[in-house]
């Protein structure tokens, strides 16, 4: 009698593999996408440090974060008064009309907000939904 070698794999040695694959694409692709967010966002967070550094020389000037142009919603650039232009804050994610103040400069306070939706930059369709802000101490926040 005669014993043929079986050669191949089993259909139940296949169906695990594909359900082992399946398992770590479920868990890899979220991670994946949340660090490419993460990635694009420090875009946003580098051109808020650079509005952050004309706040606080405004501050060293004026005593004050607070300006009559500095109201809830306007632009970082607003007048020119800080001295950055869309030239600065222009990205590949980011561009200049996602930067505004989120709610209006008290004395010692402010609140920068960067909205991904509003942005015309080269790839803004990347960074859809992304909302970032960031104080006077440069704590970042998400939303």
């Amino acid at each position: 009698m005669r014993h043929h070698s079986q050669q191949g794999f089993t259909l139940v040695e296949l169906m695990i593999v594909v359900i082992i694959i399946g398992v770590l694409a479920a868990v890899a692709i979220p991670l994946y996408q949340v660090a490419a967010e993460r990635s694009k966002a420090t875009e946003a967070i580098s051109a808020m440090g650079l509005v952050r550094e004309a706040l606080r020389a405004h501050y060293a000037e004026h005593g004050t974060y607070v300006n009559a142009s500095f109201t809830d919603g306007a632009s970082v650039t607003v007048g020119g008064i800080l001295h950055v232009s869309d030239d600065d804050l222009l990205g590949r994610y980011f561009s200049t009309e996602c930067y505004s103040f989120d709610g209006a400069p008290t004395a010692t306070t402010y609140l920068i907000r960067c909205v991904g939706d509003n942005s015309t930059a080269p790839a803004a369709g990347e960074v859809a939904g992304v909302i970032r802000t960031m104080d006077e101490n440069g704590d970042v926040g998400q939303e």
